[in-house]
């Protein structure tokens, strides 16, 4: 079992920042990608940022150059600075672990989300 513990979640005023961080501990695999997608109310859940271990990254075309992926191997946790944040990225964002070179409908271990509000 993979356990996800996230934190840094909040409320910032459009354009501000936030960091958000999850630590992942148990039987973690090598060979994995970590990452965090989000949910708005009554929207889909989506893809923000992933990172595999070997730190290659994938980008929402939404967040893409406004927010940074980056893990620490060692320490099995990732983070995401959100920078020139936006009222649209408010959501329970929710942090990822897989396995590495699986099928797109395999989604492994979820954490239990932080709540993300953008507003003046």
């Amino acid at each position: 079992q993979v356990q996800l513990v996230e934190s840094g979640g909040g409320l910032v005023q459009p354009g501000g920042s936030l960091r958000l961080s999850c630590a992942a501990s148990g039987s973690i695999f090598s060979i994995n990608v970590m990452g965090w997608y989000r949910q708005a109310p009554g929207k889909q859940r989506e893809l923000v940022a992933t990172i595999a271990n070997d730190g290659s990254t994938d980008y929402a075309a939404s967040v893409k150059g406004r927010f940074t992926i980056s893990r620490d191997n060692a320490a099995n946790t990732v983070y995401l600075q959100m920078n020139s944040l936006k009222p649209e990225d408010t959501a329970v964002y929710y942090c990822n672990l897989r396995r590495r070179w699986v099928g797109p409908g395999d989604f492994g271990s979820w954490g239990q989300g932080t709540q993300v509000t953008v507003s003046s």
